[in-house]
């Protein structure tokens, strides 16, 4: 008799629990994730993945500039996807850019989610004047679109430290992208936590005299953690398409690190000169990278939402 081999340990308890019933029979999110690791996988280890490396100056060769594509007439098969104008391997680009996409995308929102879900948490467990300071800040920030709130804050840095390092420039970057994003992780906090106070266990707690921070901490904050994490999948794509467009203004990341966004701003030159592939692939790499992010967003709504079941 064939027997089936089923996985043990910490993999198996996932597999029999709901979100892992879930996934794996969802042919949807199955793909989102295997898209999603791959770029994620490309990107984390692009200096070994990448036929060559397109910021080395010394490695680049004009002669190679605006190369089309290897199946191409006129290209070349030491650059699949083609060349941009100074000679950089597209392929290579989309590595590298899509890497520092992804680092300012995961940092901000981590950024933004500590400081939404510690106010979110405050302004709804203490409530009273907290509660309504809280709330008018979050009133204020959505008066504003998110774009120009980061324009504008990543113009007082960019006017506050001419003469940054590339690196002070990233950190300045994902600040004003944290910043705007912040605001939708309080509101969904605060609104869980009014819900959570109000039950047993919370009263429980506050009649045996536990700390009202570690009741938050320890006994409110599990509970709340469920839309957050939802909402944190979707923001993440969210802030890698603010990142590019910041970029492709000319006011994100420095030229000397590209990031997609970058990518596809110096390809819109050549869109319409024929070489539309400069342009055509980082774009599609973005588009590729936030569909699979928010595919898997939704599946993770509906996994964690038994209504929806």
């Amino acid at each position: 008799m064939n027997t089936v081999t089923r996985p043990t340990g910490r993999l198996a308890r996932w597999l029999d629990s709901d979100i892992g019933h879930s996934f794996a029979h969802s042919p949807m999110a199955m793909l989102a994730a295997a898209i999603a690791a791959l770029c994620l996988f490309c990107s984390l280890f692009a200096p070994w993945v990448s036929p060559h490396n397109p910021f080395d100056l010394a490695t680049l060769n004009l002669s190679d500039a605006r190369l089309p594509p290897a199946w191409l007439e006129g290209g070349s098969r030491s650059y699949l996807l083609g060349t941009d104008d100074q000679g950089r391997d597209i392929l290579s680009a989309l590595f590298y850019g899509a890497r520092l996409s992804l680092l300012v995308g995961l940092a901000s929102v981590l950024l933004s989610l500590l400081a939404g879900v510690g106010l979110g948490l405050l302004a709804g467990f203490v409530g009273g004047r907290v509660d309504a300071f809280i709330m008018r800040v979050c009133d204020v920030m959505l008066s504003f679109p998110s774009i120009l709130v980061a324009l504008l804050i990543n113009g007082v840095g960019r006017a506050m430290f001419p003469n940054a390092q590339d690196t002070l420039a990233l950190g300045v970057l994902i600040l004003a992208i944290a910043l705007t994003g912040w605001v939708q992780y309080a509101r969904t906090v605060r609104g869980s936590t009014l819900v959570e106070r109000q039950k047993e266990y919370v009263q429980a707690a506050r009649v045996i005299g536990v700390a009202p921070l570690r009741i938050m901490r320890r006994h409110v904050l599990p509970n709340v953690l469920g839309p957050v994490l939802v909402l944190a999948t979707i923001q993440v794509a969210a802030a890698i398409i603010t990142e590019a467009t910041l970029s492709f203004l000319g006011v994100g990341v420095p030229p000397t690190s590209p990031s997609l966004g970058t990518l596809i701003r110096v390809g819109n030159d050549f869109l319409f000169s024929g070489e539309w592939w400069i342009t055509i692939f980082p774009g599609a790499m973005l588009v590729l990278i936030a569909l699979s992010v928010n595919l898997l967003g939704d599946w993770l709504r509906d996994a964690l939402n038994p209504r929806l079941r």
